[in-house]
């Protein structure tokens, strides 16, 4: 049986790498770690002001000594505090090397992880989602978050045995988009089936392409991208599950593109024309 969580956490001052809690902390740099437990370490105030507006659960906050006093850290201490979060007060020395790097964010957090079952996702007109196949490079996975975040599209489906979205790295890449954006995870089998059910565009990018990215209505229905993986692109299961499958053309020399720019590029080209269509649907009057 899980024990409850205490309604207001506690405070502790640590200076000890070998204390436990920093060590549990530090562990969280290996996915098992991360896996067992159901959380991830987050590094920054703003980053951490945002989960916490966004409903996110967090387990410990962790600052530096130097943050005592200041009014901004104290404030988010007491808030998280009394949401039941442990405080955990360390050096400079523990600070870096929970972060793993030198001049660390002054905070961070252990937040519990979170994801969106496929079977709640139910797109409407004029939602747009993203798929990946296989993606391996964390810094592409944690920017294509953030880019998913800027255009506005709803969420990310991570599909087959992908880099980890809560690993350090990509969740530093994101720039707090983390805790913006809906993840969910399905196999390939499940995806296509996943798929066959979506009731609008689901558009692949693929390298044998027929149709040119900025040639399709994207704005007749909700969208679903699906991007291929970083070296071999979309399995043949995958590019069957599209109803079009597109290509962004190339003028040099070089025959493909970094997968997090090619992302960009089509969901901003989706973006702008569902934005078109917004405007020619408007009359004179409203236009004026």
């Amino acid at each position: 049986m899980n024990t409850p969580r205490p309604t207001t956490g506690r405070v502790k001052e640590v200076t000890s790498l070998t204390n436990p809690i920093v060590k549990d902390i530090r562990l969280l740099e290996k996915k098992r770690h991360r896996d067992e437990t159901g959380t991830f370490l987050a590094e920054g105030m703003k980053l951490i002001i945002d989960a916490l507006d966004n409903g996110w659960t967090i387990r410990t906050l962790v600052y530096s000594k130097a943050g005592k006093g200041n009014d901004s850290v104290e404030k988010l201490a007491a808030r998280c505090l009394a949401g039941g979060a442990d405080i955990l007060i360390v050096s400079e020395k523990v600070l870096g090397a929970i972060a793993r790097r030198d001049n660390p964010q002054m905070v961070m957090g252990v937040f519990e992880q979170r994801w969106s079952r496929p079977d709640a996702i139910r797109p409407e007109d004029g939602d747009v989602w993203v798929a990946l196949d296989r993606i391996r490079d964390p810094g592409n996975l944690g920017t294509i978050i953030r880019t998913v975040d800027a255009v506005g599209a709803k969420g990310v489906v991570l599909i087959g045995q992908t880099t980890d979205p809560f690993a350090t790295e990509t969740v530093r890449a994101t720039m707090g988009s983390i805790f913006a954006v809906p993840l969910a995870r399905m196999e390939e089998n499940a995806f296509v089936g996943f798929a066959g059910m979506w009731p609008g565009m689901v558009a692949g990018t693929h390298l044998k392409g027929a149709v040119d990215y900025r040639k399709p209505d994207y704005a007749s229905g909700p969208v679903l991208l699906v991007m291929g993986n970083e070296q071999a692109g979309l399995t043949d299961a995958l590019a069957g599950a599209c109803n079009v499958l597109i290509r962004i053309p190339q003028a040099g020399r070089a025959d493909s593109l970094n997968l997090a720019i090619a992302t960009g590029v089509s969901l901003f080209e989706i973006r702008r024309s569902a934005l078109t269509l917004g405007e020619d649907e408007l009359g004179e009057d409203e236009k004026a």
